[in-house]
């Protein structure tokens, strides 16, 4: 099979990079810019892309298999892509009890992409990364032979590896790169193309557990052979785990949205933008320096 042609698709890159007046950045010589990533496509922004594209290419047009919970936008983009590029999609969904009942929006609209849904239990879905339990859920799913799978969010070393573009095109833009962190991939491949820039990334986990340090070391080694770039994580902003969000972080993105006119995505966005508002407060960043937040969030929810 050949790989499928993804210039097709149009994507927006390089993706715009946007300063934005904030005086709650200004006042401490701190200069703020927007990494436009929600802009690179509308059915597959952000992250999304950069993850999926280079995982689509090696698919060559077989079926793509992978996993999320019930709200994830990686199922949806891997749905969209499957639909636009036409290739099969099967989706392995974290929560038998979710079977036989009404889909949520996010399910639905996977399945009338053309997604087929699979229900699994938690146990089993905690244990995915398993050889056996792998074998096990494929051979559940009807998807044994001739299928390409992809991790849940995307994160796997070709991933990493797209997600290094992200990096390169912001080469003597920014002092610090920062990005909400979910699985780790983005970050792994970030600083990766940051590497021979000067500039650091740092990475703003949106969930809980102080586990993804490994992950992103190991993506690295996967990727890139070995450590790649300068990165840290600040995990005190994920707001109490994923998908979690607290009255102070609502009333920051409310505030946010107030102050600019953009939607703030809340599980994502806010969290990096609120971390950054804090640790900027804190002098964590030298006055003078430009720190370019990316933004990775649906571009519905950047545009009033």
């Amino acid at each position: 099979m050949n790989a499928p042609d993804l210039s097709r698709l149009r994507p927006r890159l390089p993706s715009p990079l946007e300063p934005l007046e904030d005086e709650r950045f200004t006042r401490h010589g701190v200069r703020l810019l927007l990494k436009r990533d929600d802009l690179i496509h509308t059915d597959l922004p952000g992250n999304k892309w950069r993850k999926l594209a280079p995982n689509l290419r090696a698919a060559a047009g077989r079926p793509v298999l992978t996993f999320g919970g019930a709200f994830s936008n990686h199922l949806r983009a891997t749905a969209a892509a499957g639909r636009l590029l036409g290739f099969p999609t099967v989706g392995i969904v974290r929560g038998d009890e979710l079977a036989g009942r009404p889909l949520n929006p996010s399910l639905a609209r996977c399945s009338a992409d053309g997604m087929r849904l699979v229900f699994v239990d938690r146990t089993t879905y905690r244990a995915k990364r398993d050889p056996e339990v792998l074998a096990r859920i494929l051979r559940e799913a009807g998807a044994e032979e001739d299928v390409h799978v992809v991790p849940e969010g995307g994160s796997n070393a070709l991933a990493a590896q797209g997600c290094a573009d992200l990096g390169r095109e912001l080469a003597g833009a920014a002092d610090v790169v920062a990005v909400a962190v979910g699985t780790g991939g983005t970050l792994a491949g970030l600083a990766a193309g940051l590497a021979r820039t000067g500039a650091r990334a740092l990475g703003i986990p949106v969930l809980k557990g102080g586990f993804l340090g490994e992950e992103i070391r190991t993506l690295q080694e996967l990727a890139f052979g070995g450590p790649a770039g300068d990165w840290s994580l600040d995990e005190r902003f994920h707001a109490g785990g994923y998908a979690r969000t607290t009255p102070e972080l609502d009333a920051f993105a409310q505030d946010f949205e107030d102050r600019h006119g953009l939607a703030v995505e809340r599980h994502y966005v806010a969290k990096l933008l609120h971390g950054l508002v804090r640790l900027t407060a804190e002098g964590a960043f030298e006055p003078g320096s430009t720190v370019a937040a990316v933004i990775t969030g649906q571009p519905a929810s950047f545009s009033r």
